[in-house]
């Protein structure tokens, strides 16, 4: 993983830089690569697509096929399912995942306008709905249904910005209190300036490998025990609840049942908080707490490094960053990293299992991936 923040390089050279990077972890040449899988979402902010041979020119590997994988926000861990399913299917044996992004050259009402287009453009952004709003939207409807308060949402970004800073590849380093957040200026009710993710650049990388080869390679490695993804109605206003993503529940029924084990088997979880409400409707979808109690979780610090159960322990897109392509990969980096016990200051001690929650934009589209170690 790349430092997240802004950077000077094209999203085209992190995303090859941060490969290398993995290929050399994973003790391999990228000969050696069957396949690779790549995610570049906005890649036409840089007025280029079809980065996939470009990539795989840069990094030695020309003559190997790639594909190009866009889910919105959910592209990268989307592409690992594809790498995952390959492999699975016994059509390749190693497989190169990475995504990046570069936002930082675009002013933010550019910015903003790119990332609707992960909306119903006709129906939502064109009408004025920017992914605040639709979020926000979300946030009022829980607030309602379940009393989730503004201090709940406060406590989110107080974590994961208190995380972040144990993370020395995070975007934001920054000490975030209570006063900040409440005199920070309204984005889209209830929303504050610190509910929201910041733009970000950077990349990151995964190497996948057949149970078989992975065995041959290295002794310290990580399983994919489950690798499973679902859809949600796109639009909100045709949605029968908005205090729940439909797909993401799905995924994460579905991921564990194929690793047999149970939500409350997860020592550590990375999930998909672009706003402060979506980490809470997360893992009451995925079942770590009863519906309209995930907000309260927070504020008892069950979600904190230390409490029962981690949520976010890199910083989360709140505080980590979230350069849209990278992030899925961006979290099993963090998973593979507190699994194998190197994730330093905000290492989760004893984790054995982690799951990974990446949405694609209000939730179209959902992966839920779960890591276990090796022992």
């Amino acid at each position: 993983m790349s430092k997240f923040g802004k950077m000077n390089e094209s999203s085209r050279e992190s995303i090859a830089a941060t490969s290398m990077k993995a290929i050399e972890d994973a003790g391999i040449s990228p000969g050696e690569i069957d396949a690779s899988f790549y995610s570049n979402a906005f890649g036409v902010t840089e007025s280029q697509l079809h980065i996939g041979p470009l990539i795989n020119s840069a990094i030695g590997i020309p003559d190997k096929p790639s594909l190009s994988v866009e889910s919105a926000c959910s592209s990268s861990s989307a592409a690992l399912n594809e790498a995952y399913a390959h492999i699975a299917a016994g059509l390749e044996e190693i497989c190169l995942v990475a995504g990046g992004e570069k936002l930082s050259h675009l002013g933010t009402m550019s910015a903003t306008t790119y990332f609707a287009m992960g909306s119903d453009f006709r129906y939502e952004a064109a009408n004025g709905v920017t992914f605040p709003g639709l979020y926000a939207s979300m946030a009022v409807a829980h607030m309602k249904k379940f009393g989730t308060t503004q201090d709940m949402l406060a406590s989110v970004a107080i974590k994961n910005h208190d995380n972040a800073l144990k993370n020395p590849l995070a975007h934001l380093h920054k000490k975030l209190t209570r006063e900040a957040y409440m005199e920070s200026p309204v984005v889209a009710y209830p929303f504050h300036l610190y509910d929201c993710c910041p733009f970000s650049d950077g990349a990151a990388a995964v190497v996948v490998a057949s149970e078989e080869r992975a065995r041959k390679i290295r002794d310290e490695v990580v399983d994919i025990a489950a690798s499973e993804r679902a859809g949600t109605t796109a639009t909100l206003q045709d949605r029968e609840d908005l205090t729940s993503i439909a797909g993401a529940a799905l995924a994460g029924s579905r991921a564990y049942k194929a690793a047999h084990i149970g939500p409350e088997d997860i020592d550590v979880a990375e999930v998909h908080d672009c706003f402060t409400i979506a980490e809470i409707m997360a893992t009451e979808d995925l079942r770590f707490f009863e519906k309209g109690e995930g907000g309260r979780a927070v504020q008892d610090g069950t979600t904190c490094i230390g409490g029962k159960l981690p949520v976010n322990p890199s910083g989360g897109l709140k505080a980590k960053g979230h350069p849209v392509s990278a992030t899925g990969t961006a979290q099993i980096h963090e998973l593979y990293e507190q699994l194998l016990g190197k994730a330093g200051d905000r290492q989760v001690e004893g984790a054995e299992i982690g799951l990974a929650h990446n949405v694609g934009a209000t939730g179209g589209s959902c992966s839920v991936h779960i890591l276990k170690r090796r022992r």
